[in-house]
């Protein structure tokens, strides 16, 4: 078994010098690579300059954006304990330019930097400059070195937000579960992942949900009023929303509309790019569409426009609250987006067939609160549906918004965990 577990190891650390090798040959023809390999040049020089040998550092990690988001919670509420008396020094790292390109001005962190690759020497440096008393790594970063890193440091190391399914490698034949049980607990996301943790050996996981529907609910109730889109919806009785459209949405969601103009449209495509622009307004002929930005210019009117493209980034997550009803995109693609972001305004939610692996999405699909459409026969009907009985889209309203509700409470119950009821630094 020994054996086994050093092949294994060797085996990983193999495939992370030929990654490592792979970025930095792709990092000649790709921006987004190169910004992440000369941010993991810069990382130690960070953390020697912003951390010193007394600070009491904790550490959150997340791959990217949407990581981050889900860690936010936790991280505000450990910033807000020690405001008044700083305590502990809080160090988020991200691995994806779109992580940390977006996030790196941060100010709920005290040190924002990328994580290099997982290679053992790496590791070691990482743990040793930053020597974390706490490390949080967010939903599905498992990296063995740094893990190993971190335990062997003595650092109470922790996972929240994840969700494990037997088709992930852990729970493979070439596979190891090793690296989660070096975790000193796991907050996991449902009671599936706690039993097949379990059935393999690790019993040190709590199921608290998903400290994303926390995040969204701070969204909801900070978010301010947005006067321009207001304007636009004038006294619309029916408004849709296509969050992080793309263009196969846009096939089946379009000519609905076109045909059925007693609805304003709000769309925020997901790639925001003149040749997308353009495609938009062709399939839109013959409506009066008007873009966010020249709004925000004085230009276009805006109360008098049938249709708004949201052109600039930072403003869905506000603009969900005038929905009636809304369609999260990216289901005809590698997956949909974030439908919690519209279903906490009690917004029922339209997606399309690839939702598998989104909990939350099976979730609101089984309350009711959110439906699948897989052509434009399927979404017309259900359009139809909600245009023709009130009741059924109060019904499907009230259900989304519950559902979030209910779920909310995993960032605290995290937090009092790991940091204890009342704790300070």
């Amino acid at each position: 078994m020994r054996f086994l577990r050093k092949f294994q190891h060797l085996l990983y650390d193999l495939l992370m010098y030929l990654y490592a090798i792979g970025a930095g040959a792709a990092s000649f023809f790709n921006k987004k690579v190169k910004k992440m390999i000369e941010g993991h040049k810069q990382t130690f020089n960070i953390l020697r300059e912003h951390i010193g040998p007394d600070d009491r550092v904790v550490w959150f990690h997340a791959a990217s954006l949407g990581e981050f988001e889900q860690g936010r919670p936790l991280m505000e509420r450990l910033k807000q304990l020690h405001k008044d008396h700083p305590g502990y020094k809080i160090l988020l790292s991200f691995f994806s330019p779109s992580g940390y390109e977006v996030r790196k001005n941060y100010e709920g962190a005290d040190v924002v930097c990328y994580l290099p690759f997982d290679l053992p020497s790496n590791a070691r440096t990482f743990v040793r400059l930053a020597h974390p008393e706490v490390a949080i790594f967010i939903k599905y970063e498992f990296w063995d070195n740094y893990l190993t890193a971190l335990h062997k440091s003595g650092c109470k190391t922790y996972s929240v937000s994840s969700i494990f399914r037997p088709n992930q490698h852990f729970f493979r034949l070439w596979g190891s579960p090793h690296p989660l049980r070096q975790f000193d607990h796991l907050f996991v996301q449902n009671e599936a992942s706690r039993q097949l943790l379990e059935q393999h050996g690790i019993a040190c996981a709590t199921v608290v949900g998903d400290t994303r529907f926390d995040r969204v609910i701070s969204i909801r109730n900070a978010a301010a009023p947005l006067p321009l889109v207001e304007r636009f919806v004038g006294s619309a009785q029916r408004v849709f929303i296509a969050g992080s459209s793309w263009e196969e949405d846009e096939a089946f969601y379009v000519p609905y509309f076109q045909q059925h103009r007693d609805w304003k449209l709000i769309i925020a495509p997901h790639v925001i790019s003149a040749a997308h622009l353009e495609s938009l307004h062709k399939q839109l002929e013959g409506r009066k569409v008007v873009k966010y930005t020249d709004l925000e210019k004085g230009e276009g009117g805006g109360a008098d426009a049938e249709v708004l493209i949201v052109d600039c980034f930072g403003k869905l997550s506000s603009i969900y609250r005038y929905a009636t009803v809304a369609l999260v995109g990216g289901g005809f693609g590698r997956g949909i987006h974030n439908v919690a972001e519209a279903a906490v305004y009690g917004v029922p939610v339209l997606f399309g067939p690839k939702h598998q692996k989104f909990r939350e999405a099976q979730a609101l699909l089984q309350c009711g609160g959110a439906f699948e459409f897989t052509d434009a026969a399927s979404f017309a009907s259900r359009m139809d549906q909600f245009a023709e009985s009130p009741d059924f889209l109060k019904e499907a309203s009230q259900r989304a918004g519950d559902y979030i509700q209910t779920n909310a409470g995993a960032a605290e119950a995290c937090y009092q965990a790991i940091f204890g009821p009342g704790a300070e630094a």
